[in-house]
Order: C-alpha cells, then structure tokens, then sequence
C-alpha cells in the first residue's frame, strides 16, 4: 500500500514523509480489511455438500477490487443417502472433497456484490446391499462447478479502500443467485456417481444485522433442478423444488477472529422416475460450527463442522471441513 505525502513541505528542502495520524488511519484500514476479507471470502468449505449448505457471513461487505483464492478440503462419514428410488439399503459412504475457489469483490452500480466460481475435486467410497446383495464402490472425479453473483442491497454501499476505513455495519440485505454446471462425473449404468446429471439454479435472499461484537444472519433459498434424462437403468427423472433456510449467531474478537453457531433445514426436492411419484421428501435439520482465524494481512484459516439432527431422508451424516484464503487487489 502506497505512503501518503505530507502535502505541505518542501520536496528540495525536506523528504516526503508520512505523518502519524496517517499511518495510524492506513493501518486501521489494513486491520478493517484483514477482519472483513475473512469473512467475505467464504466461497469454499459450504459448498462442499452443496444441498446442505451452512455459510456464515455470506453477505458482507469488503473495499471493492479485492481478490479472493480459497483452497478448502472436506471429509463427511455417516448416513449419506443414496437415491431413495433405487433399489439400495444400509448404505456405508465416505467422502471427501478438495475444493478450489475464486472470489472479487465489485461495484454494482452503487452497492457491493460479489462474483464468486468454485471447482469441487471429490471421492467416495463405500459399501451397500443391491438387490439382496453387497456391492462396493470406490470413484474419484470433478463435482459440479457452481458459479455465483451477489448483490447487497441494502446496507453495504461499493467503497474503495480508502473510504472502506469508517464503515461499519448495521442493516445488511443481500441477493444472489448460484449456478451448478453438470461438468461432473456421472454413470448412468453405476448406482453411486459424484455427479447428478443435470443443472441447479439457486436463488437465495439474506439478511445479517450486527448488533456490537454480535451478528445475528438469516438466510431463505431454493434450488430448482432441470430433469436427468439419462438416469439409471435409462429412465428420466425429475426433481421438486429444494427449499433451504440457514440461521446463524456470530462473535467477532478484536484481533479479527470471528465463531458462529449455525443451524439449516431444508425440505422438498421429491422426486418422479419415469412419472412415478417417489416417497422421498426431504425435511432435514443440520447445525454446526465455523471458526475463522486471520493469519496476516492476505491470509487466512477457517474450519467447519456440522452433523445432521434430524433427518427424514437419511441425511444425518458429520461434516469436517477446513480452507485457506488468500486475498489481494483493491489497494491491500
């Protein structure tokens, strides 16, 4: 970050020098910067299991122009559910997921969004009685990428750096809508694939009120699924709408690190093969924990864990997740 001149002084006579308060107000916006960009930049982890999102802090504000890279890995174990519609039962999965992501900060005319594209790498393993018999698979391959742009509203106007240093949060309401592309693994002849065979489009609202050291969030969303017209055994199925509310409670320290305790339902996403209704309504609770730690300046560390509560479909599996971000741009 560049010095800022004392304006009044001779350059012949006297060097350019910065004065105190000046370098007191550049390093108050570096520290502001540092804090926010720890939050602003969580693109990785919560995408990892992407119907079950737990994502903290996803509508904030953060000085235009500044880059995110996040590079993140998950491992889930417990009761991931295959297709209620197959013919499968006592399914034992593992997984795990390396996921790498991109994030920039913009100006939308006169309020800050965000631009955000993550690349999920996943593997799963696990066994499961088919038909009456046990069957295992192990498969490695590309998740579906997802792309996503934000807007905030109300509350979180497009600052430069510079001005970035006297704000501070009230009222936040933001939008988005995220697209999965279907880039993934998929084999319509095998019963357990990494990918669905099909796009997503999420629109989703959120609301984040800091109140001192305290910020409570609500967020509302829902999924809409295009058909799979090569499912397995070559039948096409359909999927209903996925409704998904997220609830979080946040805790900021003054040396930038931050926890929240998370809690999501989602329900809905019933599904018909070949036009025969399936008895596969999701109504699924999750809560969970994130802690992020900023290391510098540019980098920081966040990790994640959420179980499943409640959950009609069999989705009550533990999540473990952690990521590294690294930002720059915007004047950092």
């Amino acid at each position: 970050m560049r010095t800022l001149a004392s304006g009044a002084m001779n350059e012949r006579t006297r060097p350019r020098t910065t004065t105190s308060r000046q370098r007191e107000r550049l390093s108050t916006v570096a520290a502001r910067v540092a804090r926010l960009a720890v939050a602003c930049g969580a693109v990785g982890v919560a995408t990892l299991v992407s119907a079950q999102d737990i994502e903290p802090r996803a509508y904030s504000n953060a000085p235009i122009g500044v880059n995110f890279l996040v590079a993140g890995y998950a491992y889930s174990h417990g009761g991931l559910s295959l297709d209620p519609s197959l013919p499968v039962s006592d399914a034992r999965i593992e997984s795990s997921a390396a996921v790498l992501a991109y994030a920039r900060v913009l100006d939308l005319w006169g309020v800050s969004g965000k631009f955000d594209a993550i690349v999920p790498y996943a593997s799963l393993s696990g066994t499961a009685d088919y038909a009456g018999q046990p069957v295992e698979r192990t498969i490695h391959g590309l998740a579906n990428p997802a792309f996503r742009i934000s807007a905030n509203i109300v509350g979180a106007p497009a600052l430069t750096l510079k001005d970035f240093a006297a704000y501070r949060q009230d009222l936040i309401v933001g939008v988005s809508v995220q697209v999965g592309v279907p880039l993934s693994q998929y084999d319509p002849t095998r019963l357990l694939n990494i990918g669905t065979n099909r796009w997503s489009v999420k629109p989703e609202i959120g609301v984040s009120k800091a109140i001192g050291s305290w910020t409570i969030e609500g967020q509302a969303a829902v999924t809409f699924f295009t058909d799979n017209t090569d499912f397995f055994g070559g039948s096409t199925r359909t999927q209903d709408p996925l409704y998904a509310f997220q609830g979080h409670v946040i805790h900021s320290f003054r040396s930038g690190i931050w926890g929240s305790l998370d809690v999501t339902y989602f329900t809905g996403g019933r599904s018909t093969i070949d036009d025969l209704l399936k008895n596969d309504l999701q109504q699924n609770w999750r809560v969970g924990a994130t802690l992020a730690i900023p290391v510098d300046r540019r980098n920081s560390i966040k990790f994640a864990a959420s179980s499943g509560v409640s959950a009609r479909t069999g989705n009550n599996f533990d999540l473990l997740a952690v990521a590294w971000q690294y930002r720059w741009g915007g004047g950092l």
